[in-house]
């Protein structure tokens, strides 16, 4: 690489991947389950698997702490936010406000936990005669001092909102950018949760999923904020060019944001993730899923959480799951329910 490339790291990915302030923590799940046994859960012996524990990618798939549903039953957040893109399969949400969910296939959620949530994010695996791929990213974007304790936000980003654009190179290959938070471009996000530093103009974060023909040619365009720190994570597909460098996938590519950078696909069709944001340069603090600035405000939380539950747990089960039809759905906290266009 020259000193002029925008291209100033590449690493290999694993799990979870490795993010830059003001991003936390990036899990890319692509599990591979089998048919549904009626139950919602896999149709398959879970012997050999740490239940509870479960993240051994046996045959292609996990548990996690899930014991006859895969996924994450109930457990506490605070300080930051998850945004959840599901690609593929569905996600059932319950949390302590009250709200629960059904999502997938493209659909967003973001959860501000902010003075502290808990939620359960279970994987019904409702087809009990094909199989049930399930592909998703969580994303932990942190929160600045002054809204770690703001009031817990619920919102849905459905997969018919949430704005797109396709860009056709000179040899009429696509490329298609979802934009989750971030300008890209004339296309204008869907609103952040309103505590979000994704929400202040000047912090300019953006999420975006690019999906490239074989062969397509496009440009990365530059960031507009000083000091922005970005990430393109390139986790489908066999090779690429990034700013005329041959890359070969899985990795992150740590990018100067100041500069535009030509990406051209490789053979097959190439897929990544932009993760870019000005650093909040705050001080870090984090024990499990609490994160905060110092070491006392985790010892708050946990005497918090201890003492109320954050709100309590009205299921009737940490892992809850919303039936057997596959209808995505949102009820938010004041009884609101709402489906996708």
């Amino acid at each position: 690489m020259t000193v002029s490339s925008p291209v100033l790291s590449v690493q290999p990915l694993g799990f979870p991947w490795a993010t830059s302030d003001p991003f936390l923590f990036c899990a890319y799940h692509d599990d591979a389950y089998p048919r549904g046994n009626g139950r919602m859960g896999p149709a398959e012996s879970l012997a050999g698997r740490d239940i509870g524990q479960d993240f051994s990618r046996k045959d292609g798939w996990s548990m996690y702490h899930g014991d006859s549903v895969p996924g994450f039953p109930a457990h506490p957040h605070r300080g930051f936010e998850t945004v959840t893109i599901v690609r593929k399969g569905l996600i059932d949400h319950s949390d302590s406000l009250g709200a629960t969910a059904r999502f997938g296939g493209g659909d967003v959620q973001w959860v501000t936990a902010g003075r502290g949530i808990v939620h359960s994010e279970m994987f019904p695996l409702l087809e009990t005669g094909q199989d049930n791929p399930l592909e998703l990213f969580q994303i932990w974007l942190n929160l600045p001092q002054r809204s770690k304790m703001a009031q817990p936000h619920f919102t849905m980003l459905w997969n018919e909102q949430v704005p797109r654009r396709v860009f056709t190179d000179g040899e009429g290959r696509r490329t298609e950018v979802a934009v989750i938070a971030g300008r890209c471009g004339e296309v204008a996000p869907l609103a952040p949760p309103p505590d979000s530093w994704a929400a202040q103009a000047d912090a300019d974060v953006a999420i975006w999923t690019v999906r490239m023909e074989p062969g397509a040619t496009w440009t990365l365009p530059a960031a507009t904020g000083a000091g922005t720190q970005r990430t393109l994570y390139f986790f489908k597909g066999q090779a690429a060019q990034v700013a005329g460098e041959a890359v070969a996938g899985p990795v992150a590519i740590q990018l100067r944001a100041d500069a535009e950078v030509p990406l051209v696909a490789g053979d097959g069709a190439c897929e990544f993730l932009l993760l870019q944001g000005r650093p909040i340069a705050e001080p870090v603090a984090q024990y499990g899923p609490f994160v905060m600035n110092t070491a006392q405000e985790i010892q708050q939380a946990l005497q918090d959480y201890r003492r109320t539950q954050f709100g309590g747990w009205s299921f009737g089960d940490a892992a809850p799951v919303h039936g057997s039809e596959p209808k995505r759905f949102a009820k938010y906290p004041d009884g609101r329910v709402e489906e996708p266009a």
